[in-house]
Parts: structure tokens; C-alpha cells; sequence
């Protein structure tokens, strides 16, 4: 490592090479930390009189038992440690708990001798600067590295997906204890080491990604395994770094970090670590809401305004304009591709034929260094709700299918063009070529939802109208693709109650599979029905949980002896007869009247389809 040399202020001018030497990696992180000549322990009152304090003192003994001191040294460091953590929590208004990692954070700290005024501040600035928040079931530190995950691998976290593993079953303890617990204390040090050097608290998340990324072969190969084996298996990963490969390791997470797009950063900073000038221009409501990761408006012009300008890390886009053509033609980007989303809809086959110009196109702009030519498409639309649900819809259909190839997804933030819809990465021509094809529905066994203008092969070619309704046989299970879908978007009830195409609504619960009800709204267009389940916590909002073709209607049924009781059934007519892809089951106390209004809406889309 060259010569430390330090300036007035006593920064360090030189920290990038890793690791840090033993005598100067206390006065080094200090340094990073912010924190060095602070007596803030001072102000403690000596008061051990939490609610948890025995709890406490337990776990501060066996920590020290485990580090191996002198007898005499034992009961002064247990002190420190106590006197550490309880006025961390009086300060700060938390509750101490044995599996908060906080015990994994001072261990690495106590290696370095420190007074215990400085072991303090040492331990508040990393737990406040680089533990996320939000470290609970389904918290924003989660949704955030499953954003990326799907980002950088939608394969690897689609796989992940299917098997129900989220990333707080196995993420916990590695960023809570800031990869302490799961490191041989050796490999931690280094790591912190350039954490601390870099200070960008993300960079834990990419660490995390690599991870996972480099043992994408192993964790797909693991179909045999429990869930819970491979939840283990997965935590243990840290375990089988070294001291020496921390160095390639942690570029490698820069890599990453250098390919993605850095506008999460503005949003998540603020709810994660803090209040920061990087959150000023946010809206940490979204946090935890998107679809994919985001991408502001700022960032997707600064890296397209130079054509002849690419740097190896840079993230470019190729802007896909999904609004209505009037709007379109209204005024737009010049760079924008336009493809109107109402044309997976109305005409697929002009849709599919758009969608190879689209390619095409993005293929030219890419070759001849064009402002416009990136990787990234970037979907965005007007900004207002009636407009934009059908561009979700395009761009929900490539989230649920892009998992078998590598396309990484991103979200446009909307500051300029209101709510902007979403960013597909596609990594190559051949890759690209392949998403046309899947648009054409050419993979085979992929589930299907139906639309209306669709006739797949003898749907309803030379038979009469399929659709049945009537009651239910006993032991008629008709268990379709009926699971849980943890990407749903959240809307208005009253803005679509009052859309113009709606011809009937009604309250129910809808049924899982799992027993649950939900309080929800059905929904009938001219075409399609919805279901739009209530936010209790969120009052006159509700998620898309489905969105049905009429045309895919093929039984609806009742309980006998429960008439309220309805299911749906959806489907397509093949050689060999119907086959079931979904199940939705409802309780309506109207069902009289909303299984009839629901028939008479069918056989006119039927009836429709058949002319």
C-alpha cells in the first residue's frame, strides 16, 4: 500500500487499495465513518434499566467468551458492550433483540482496539450508514435487491420466484450484520475495508448479487432439494469467501454497479439509511410498489444525448413511446421508437409486426453509434391512468415471460412524462430475437390469457359457442394455474368504476387456493374481466389481481348447496378439448344477478368472435 498522507483536516488522501494494514485500518475507518474525534458516549446516563437489559448482558458475555480474552479483560469489555448498545437504544429509540446483528457488527470491531468512545461511534455511524432499514418479511430492502436480482438475471430470480424463496429468507443476516456473521472475521475486515473506502452503502447489495449470480448454475440445479435446504444453502454462501478474494469480489459488485441504472439510489437512500440530498428529488412512496427497477427521466437523457460517446459501463436506452399515436405525433422525443400499446389488443398481428420493426431499428441505431441506439428499451407512457393500464400491459406480459432468457427490466421514472411504464434490457440480437418470437407466441407450454381478438387455431372455428354455465359437479376440483402473483399494480377503484367501457361491477371476495378471502370488486368490460382487490390500508385504492379475456371464459359454476359460491374457468378449445389454464372462485352475495350479466357480456364477445 503506498504512503498515508493526511491533509490539515486529517483525511486520508490515498484509501483505494484494499486490504488496510492492521495498525492503520482503526484511524482509516474512522475516518470513512465521519467519526473521528467524537465523544457522543459521554452524554450516557449509566441507567442499564431496559426492558431487555438481561437479554442484553447475555449476549454481550457470550460474545466476549467466544473472542477468547484474558479473564480480567472479560468483565471491563462485557461493560463497554452493555453500556454500548443500551444507550445506542435510548438514543435512538430501539429495542434490543439477540438476532438484530448488532452483537456480529462489534465483533470485528472489537478486533481493533479501539477506546470505547470510539468502539461507539464506530458502531452507530456503520449501523446507521450501511444496515438498510426495513429488514423485515417483504421490506423495501428486499423488494429493492430482488429489483436488481431481476434486473442483472430475471432467469435466476424467476427461479427463485417459483420456488417461493424471497431474498429476506436468506438476505437477513448478511445485511444486518453487514456480512459479519456468515464471514470468517478475516474476510470481513477486507470487505469492510472497501466498503467503508467506496461509502456507497448499496454496494452491499451488489456484493449480495454477485453471490448469487456466480452460483446461478448450482441454484438451478437444485429442484430436488426442500425449500428450506436450499434457503440454508443459499445463507451459507458468504462462508466460502476468503481474505484473498475479497479484492475481485468486491469489483465485481462495482461491475454490476457500473451497469445499472443509478436513479434507485435517489429514492431508496432516503427510506433505507437516511435523509440525503440523493433523496431530495424522490418519491419514497414508490419504494417497494414498482414493477422493475427504476430509471429516472434525468438520467435516461444524460446517457442518450451523446451519440458518439460510449463508455464500457455506460447504461443507454432506446425509448419506446407507448402513447396513443395522437399523442405521439403531438410531440416527442426524437430519439422515441413509437409503438402503441393498445395494439396488443386491438390488432396482435400489427403488434407482432411492430415489434420487429422495433428490433430492427434498435439493431441500426446500436450499429451506427446513433443518439438513440441502447440496450435498454424503455417504455413510457402519457402519465394518466385510463392511458397507461394498457401499457402495463405489454410490459406485465414480458415480466412474466422474459424469465426464461436474459432480459433485465427497469422502470422510467415519471417527474417529466408523468407515470412511465417500463425498461427491458436485452443483452443481445439473439436474445432479441427470441422476445419477438415469444410475442408471437412461439414458445410451447407457456400459459396463456387469452384475448378477445384471438382465435388459437380452432378456438371457435366451425363449433358452437363453448361457453357453459351451471352448477358445479362434487369433487370438480378445476385447478388451473391458481397461485399467488406478488407483482400486482395498485389503482383507483373510482377512477375505474368510471371508465366508459365498464358495463357491470359488483362487490365478492375472491377464494385462493390457500383458503384466504380477500374483499374485492369484479369488473366487466366490453371485453374483459377484472378483479380488483380492496387496500384496507390504503381506502379507495385496490391491486390488479387479474385480468381475464371474456373470450377465455369457457364454465362458470356454482355450489349446490352454496349458491353464492362462483367459479370461473378459463381456457382454449384444442383437438383433444378444453384445456384449463385458470381458476378464479369468488363469494357473490349478488351471484344471481352478476353470473347473468356476466353471461349475456360473454355471449355477445362470443358471439362476436364467431361472426
Amino acid at each position: 500500500m503506498a504512503d498515508l498522507v493526511t491533509d490539515d483536516t486529517g483525511w486520508v488522501s490515498e484509501l483505494e487499495t484494499a486490504p488496510l494494514p492492521d495498525h492503520l485500518r482503526a484511524e482509516v475507518w474512522q475516518i470513512c465513518l465521519g467519526v473521528q474525534g467524537k465523544n457522543v458516549l459521554s452524554s450516557f446516563d449509566g441507567l442499564y434499566d431496559m426492558e431487555e437489559q438481561t437479554q442484553l448482558r447475555e449476549d454481550c458475555a457470550t460474545l466476549v467468551d467466544k473472542l477468547g480474552n484474558e479473564e480480567e479483560d472479560k468483565v471491563s469489555i462485557v461493560s463497554d458492550l452493555e453500556s454500548i448498545v443500551t444507550f445506542y437504544c435510548k438514543s435512538r429509540g430501539e429495542r434490543y433483540s439477540s438476532d438484530n446483528g448488532w452483537m456480529d457488527i462489534l465483533q470485528p470491531l472489537l478486533t481493533l482496539k479501539m477506546s470505547r468512545s470510539e468502539l461507539y461511534n464506530c458502531f452507530y455511524a456503520i449501523v446507521n450508514k450501511y444496515v438498510p432499514r426495513e429488514l423485515k418479511k417483504n421490506g423495501k430492502a428486499f423488494h429493492l435487491f430482488r429489483l436488481l436480482l431481476q434486473y442483472h438475471d430475471p432467469e435466476l430470480c424467476s427461479y427463485l420466484d417459483t420456488r417461493r424463496i424471497t431474498p429476506d429468507t436468506y438476505l437477513i443476516t448478511w445485511f444486518n450484520s453487514l456480512f459479519a456473521r456468515p464471514c470468517d472475521l478475516r474476510v470481513c475486515l477486507t470487505m469492510w475495508d472497501v466498503l467503508l473506502q467506496h461509502a456507497d452503502p448499496f454496494l452491499a447489495f451488489f456484493l449480495a448479487l454477485v453471490l448469487l449470480v456466480n452460483s446461478k448454475e448450482t441454484l438451478l440445479d437444485t429442484k430436488d432439494q426442500s425449500k428450506q435446504q436450499l434457503i440454508e444453502n443459499i445463507a451459507a454462501f458468504p462462508q466460502a469467501l476468503e481474505a484473498e478474494d475479497i479484492e475481485d469480489f468486491c469489483a465485481l459488485a462495482q461491475h454490476f454497479c457500473g451497469k445499472t441504472p443509478q436513479s434507485f439510489k435517489r429514492d431508496y437512500h432516503s427510506v433505507l439509511f437516511g435523509a440525503s440530498v440523493l433523496s431530495q428529488n424522490g418519491d419514497p412512496e414508490r419504494c417497494g410498489l414498482e414493477l422493475s427497477l427504476p430509471v429516472s427521466v434525468e438520467e435516461l437523457l444524460q446517457t442518450n444525448q451523446h451519440s458518439n460517446v460510449v463508455l464500457e459501463d455506460s447504461v443507454r436506452f432506446f425509448v419506446v413511446d407507448c402513447r396513443p399515436a395522437d399523442q405521439y405525433n403531438a410531440g416527442h422525443l426524437p430519439t422515441a421508437f413509437h409503438l402503441d400499446a393498445n395494439l396488443m389488443l386491438q390488432n396482435p398481428d400489427e403488434f407482432n409486426t411492430a415489434v420487429q420493426a422495433l428490433f430492427a431499428t434498435q439493431r441500426t441505431a446500436i450499429a451506427t453509434g446513433s443518439a438513440a441506439g441502447g440496450e435498454h428499451l424503455c417504455f413510457m407512457g402519457s402519465g394518466r391512468e385510463e392511458e397507461d393500464q394498457y401499457v402495463m400491459m405489454p410490459c406485465t406480459h414480458f415480466f412474466k415471460r422474459t424469465c426464461k432468457g436474459t432480459w433485465p427490466i427497469t422502470t422510467l421514472s415519471a417527474e417529466l412524462f408523468g407515470k412511465l411504464s417500463t425498461a427491458v434490457k436485452s443483452k443481445s440480437a439473439e436474445v432479441k430475437e427470441k422476445l419477438s418470437s415469444y410475442i408471437k407466441n412461439e414458445h410451447q407450454g407457456a400459459e396463456r390469457h387469452v384475448s378477445n381478438t384471438d382465435r388459437l387455431g380452432k378456438r371457435y372455428r366451425n363449433i358452437a359457442n363453448v361457453f357453459t354455465i351451471g352448477d358445479e359437479e362434487e369433487g370438480e376440483e378445476g385447478s388451473g394455474d391458481w397461485s399467488e402473483d406478488d407483482q400486482k399494480e395498485m389503482v383507483s377503484l373510482d377512477t375505474w368504476l368510471k371508465k366508459p367501457d365498464v358495463v357491470y361491477h359488483c362487490a365478492c371476495k375472491e377464494v385462493r387456493a390457500n383458503g384466504y378471502t380477500h374483499p374485492s370488486t369484479l369488473i366487466v368490460t366490453n371485453s374483459h374481466l377484472y378483479i380488483l382487490r380492496d387496500l384496507p390500508q390504503k381506502k379507495g385504492m385496490a391491486l390488479i389481481q387479474a385480468r381475464r379475456a371474456l373470450g377465455s371464459v369457457v364454465k362458470i359454476t356454482s355450489k349446490k348447496k352454496y349458491p353464492e359460491l362462483i367459479t370461473f374457468k378459463y381456457g382454449t378449445h384444442e383437438e383433444d378439448g378444453f384445456h384449463i389454464t385458470d381458476v378464479d372462485k369468488f363469494i357473490i352475495p349478488t351471484a344471481s344477478e352478476a353470473t347473468k350479466k356476466i353471461k349475456q357480456q360473454i355471449m355477445r364477445v362470443l358471439d362476436a368472435l364467431d361472426s
